[in-house]
């Protein structure tokens, strides 16, 4: 299908033709605050000094400018120690082991992908991420049931930019107007209406007083998204 023609095909039936799906919050759950402690503890260092060091390094891992190796390696010379390769590759395989296994798929996510690819929506994965997300999407058995995934450091570029959306929305050929958006974070739904895609905000947790994106609707469940996609009657 041309974008064009995705564009007319979601007018005429009043649904969009294809679903933008964030990864972290949205369909899985993450903890990383055991990478804050333990990778300062195998490298030696102050948490604190690590921390503060790596979170500087953060956007340009995000938009692949820096891999996970090169950022360890920064952090190490940042808090006053040596890179050596055999403890950059220790490093980087344990924030690896750490961010697998605290990743949990909320209930709802794999049954919504599903239900999407079996309904003829199409699907584009798309995430604010690091070099570990896609094998670790495809070990949840998520980047099966997508038709793409656009991952921040693999194309340069990360949301609310335009730059990513416009990416998937050509990975799909589809159009901005023919597509939906869910993401947890209210500034990334305000990037996407930007570019005139229907934005939906998931809030799973207790609501934390962000304001949301205008003209943004706000869901607690994938489930409620499918209403939109297909309403009752």
């Amino acid at each position: 299908m041309r974008v064009a023609e995705a564009g007319s095909y979601a007018e005429l039936v009043g649904r969009p033709v294809a679903c933008l799906v964030d990864v972290y919050d949205t369909i899985l759950s993450c903890d990383f605050s055991p990478n804050r402690i333990e990778l300062p503890k195998l490298a030696g260092v102050a948490a604190d000094a690590w921390n503060e060091a790596y979170a500087q390094l953060w956007a340009a891992v995000q938009v692949g400018r820096v891999s996970k190796a090169e950022a360890f390696a920064q952090t190490l010379r940042a808090c006053g120690a040596r890179p050596r390769a055999d403890l950059v590759r220790a490093l980087v395989e344990r924030d690896r082991e750490l961010q697998f296994a605290s990743a949990r798929l909320y209930d709802d996510a794999i049954p919504f992908l599903g239900r999407l690819r079996s309904g003829g929506i199409k699907v584009a994965i798309v995430s604010n991420c690091s070099e570990h997300t896609r094998p670790l999407l495809t070990e949840l058995g998520v980047t099966a049931l997508a038709d793409a995934v656009v991952l921040s450091c693999e194309v340069g570029a990360a949301k609310p930019s335009a730059e990513i959306f416009l990416h998937a929305l050509d990975r799909l050929e589809v159009a901005a107007s023919a597509a939906l958006f869910v993401d947890d974070q209210a500034s990334f739904c305000a990037g996407g209406a930007a570019v005139g895609i229907r934005a939906v905000q998931i809030v799973r947790g207790e609501p934390d007083g962000t304001v949301p994106a205008a003209g943004t609707t706000v869901v607690r469940s994938l489930p409620e998204v499918e209403a939109m996609l297909w309403p009752p009657g």
